[in-house]
């Protein structure tokens, strides 16, 4: 249990030490200090429920590169929770929000590069990412208007919408664009932070940024909704039932006749259109099984 808990423990030390270091160089108020603590003992806690769940005796490679990560994202969610009550120092959060970045392709080439990809670290370099994105909207949202919190929150919507619709949890295939979507949501909003670009080309930029998250969000919607219903299909495609149904006379006029006929009768589909011959394909494989 030790091994477990001693990489997310160091996290939570390093992190503490961060805010030290934030304090005493360009202070850090009391919603500062909480925040910071906040996320640190809820980034060592589900960080330690992840590797006990996944049954990692300790964190890999990959996985320490995105605990820096954290950890420099736990001093970007410090600051910006500072900021509410006084003036942010807009270059050190964008310093660290930069660093975070560029060690979010760090972390994918080490996992590639090690050999040590993983579901857990996956999921954990994903939901730092979302959350970086959540904070980065939360301090941008007074100046730029309270609509780009859409962009932090949506995320967190689709695993709410998932609590309630138990087809979209389902397991997403992996899609490089995913991940690119999410680093130009992280860099567009940095660059609105240090208002590197006049007002309204900076409304345009996140307008467009929005744009490519909910065609990503949709995208995988849209597949958790077909594979569900090709689940619900195939799961009615019993040996048993497909038997029966190939053994009983029916009508010529309804597709299954044509799929028994046709796809079944004469190996050939070519007049099929492209449900029939996924069921024709289905048919074969039941019936290989009985």
């Amino acid at each position: 249990m030790s091994m477990v808990r001693t990489g997310p423990v160091i996290g939570l030390l390093v992190q503490i030490v961060l805010l030290g270091v934030l304090a005493e160089t360009v202070g850090l108020g009391a919603a500062g200090w909480v925040a910071g603590l906040a996320y640190g003992v809820a980034l060592c806690a589900l960080l330690s429920r992840g590797m006990s769940r996944s049954g990692a005796r300790a964190l890999s490679p990959a996985d320490r590169v995105t605990l820096s990560r954290a950890i420099l994202v736990g001093g970007v969610t410090a600051l910006a929770a500072d900021s509410f009550g006084r003036s942010a120092p807009v270059t050190l959060m964008v310093v660290l929000t930069s660093v975070a970045l560029v060690l979010d392709a760090v972390d994918g080439y080490t996992a590639r590069r090690t050999g040590t990809t993983s579901e857990l670290g996956a999921r954990f370099d994903m939901e730092i990412d979302s959350f970086l994105v959540l904070v980065l909207c939360l301090h941008v949202a007074p100046a730029v208007g309270g609509w780009v919190l859409v962009i932090g929150a949506m995320r967190y919507v689709f695993v709410a919408a998932s609590w309630v619709l138990g087809w979209m949890r389902g397991s997403l295939p992996p899609r490089y664009w995913r991940k690119v979507v999410a680093a130009i949501q992280g860099v567009v909003l940095t660059v609105a932070m240090g208002d590197a670009l006049p007002g309204p080309m900076t409304t345009i930029v996140l307008v467009a940024s929005l744009a490519l998250l909910v065609e990503s969000f949709g995208r995988d919607v849209a597949w958790l909704w077909t594979t569900r219903h090709l689940r619900h299909t195939v799961s009615h495609d019993t040996p048993a039932a497909l038997a029966q149904e190939a053994s009983s006379p029916v009508s010529h006029s309804t597709p299954s006749a044509r799929v028994g006929l046709v796809g079944l009768g004469s190996g050939k589909t070519d007049g099929l259109s492209w449900p029939e011959r996924r069921t024709v394909a289905v048919v074969r494989r039941g019936i290989a099984r009985v």
